[in-house]
C-alpha cells in the first residue's frame, strides 16, 4: 500500500519459449512502461522468455499487443520461438513458477519446439479492387451485361425494381468470382506450405486472409509465387504480403499459471 493505493504483486510475464541452455537476455523491452529487462529463464535445453512485472491483465491495447511482439520477433532472430498467450503471468516472483511450467509441459514444448524447427509464419491477406473487379464481372456475366444495358439510360424513379435485381445479381458473381479467386490463390501456394491457417475475412472485397507455415528454406519460392500471382491478378485485387511472424496461428500456447 502506497499513499493509499495498492501496489500490485511482482510476477514474471512469460512472452515464449525457446530451445537454449545457458544465459540469455534481449535487452529492457520488456512490456510496460517500466523497460524491464527480458530475459531467459533455463529448465534443461528449454527457456522461458520473461520480464518482471506487476500481476496485473494486461489491455490488448495496440502499445501493448506491440510490445509483446517486439520481444518475440527480437527472440525469433536468433531461435524457432513457441508464443506463449498474451498477458500470462506466472505470480512468483522467483524462477520457481517458470521452472514448474517447463518441467509440467517439457515434453508439450520439446515436441512442438521440434515440429516448428527451421519454419516461419507468413500472412497474406488479398483485397479485390472494387471498380475493377465489379467491370469484370459486368463484362463476364453476360445477363448482367444485358440488363444493364437496357437500363442505363432509364430514369432511376422508374426503374428501381430492376437496378435491385441488377445489385442482386452482381452481389452473387462477386461472392462466386471471389471464391474463384481465393481457391486458385490457395491451390498456387498449399503446396509450397506445411501448414495453413484460413482466418475470417473482413468486409466483403476481402478475398482471403490466411497464414502460412513454411520451411525457411522455400521462402525464396513461396515469394516467387506470391509475386507471380501478384502480376497475374494484380489489376483486380491487392495483395498484402507480410513476413517473418511469430508462429501465431500454429502454436498459441495458453498456460494455467493459477495453479502453480
Amino acid at each position: 500500500m502506497e499513499n493509499g493505493i495498492e501496489i500490485p504483486k511482482e510476477g514474471k510475464y512469460i512472452y515464449g519459449i525457446i530451445r537454449h541452455s545457458g544465459a540469455i537476455d534481449f535487452g529492457p523491452i520488456g512490456i510496460g512502461k517500466r523497460a524491464d529487462l527480458v530475459y531467459g529463464i533455463n529448465y534443461n535445453d528449454l527457456c522461458a522468455i520473461v520480464s518482471n512485472s506487476p500481476i496485473i491483465q494486461y489491455e490488448a491495447r495496440r502499445v501493448n499487443m506491440i510490445a509483446h511482439e517486439e520481444v518475440l520477433e527480437a527472440a525469433m532472430k536468433q531461435f524457432t520461438v513457441l508464443p506463449v498467450r498474451f498477458s500470462t503471468i506466472s505470480e512468483h516472483n522467483d524462477n520457481s513458477g517458470i521452472l514448474k511450467i517447463l518441467e509440467k509441459d517439457y515434453k508439450k514444448f520439446d515436441d512442438l519446439l521440434n515440429k516448428m524447427d527451421g519454419k516461419k509464419e507468413l500472412g497474406l491477406k488479398v483485397l479485390a479492387h472494387e471498380a475493377a473487379i465489379y467491370e469484370s464481372i459486368i463484362e463476364k456475366y453476360d445477363e448482367i451485361k444485358t440488363l444493364r444495358g437496357k437500363l442505363i439510360n432509364l430514369p432511376v424513379d422508374k426503374t428501381h425494381y430492376q437496378r435491385m435485381k441488377i445489385g442482386e445479381m452482381v452481389a452473387g458473381a462477386l461472392k462466386k468470382e471471389t471464391e474463384n479467386y481465393k481457391n486458385t490463390i490457395l491451390d498456387a501456394l498449399k503446396s509450397l506450405a506445411d501448414d495453413v491457417k484460413i482466418n475470417d475475412n473482413y468486409g466483403e472485397m476481402m478475398i482471403l486472409n490466411a497464414a502460412f507455415l513454411i520451411k525457411n528454406s522455400i521462402e525464396p519460392a513461396f515469394d516467387s509465387a506470391v509475386n507471380d500471382l501478384d502480376e497475374k491478378f494484380g489489376r483486380f485485387m491487392t495483395f498484402k504480403y507480410v513476413g517473418t511472424l511469430p508462429p501465431y496461428n500454429f502454436v498459441n500456447l495458453v498456460i494455467n499459471t493459477k495453479e502453480l
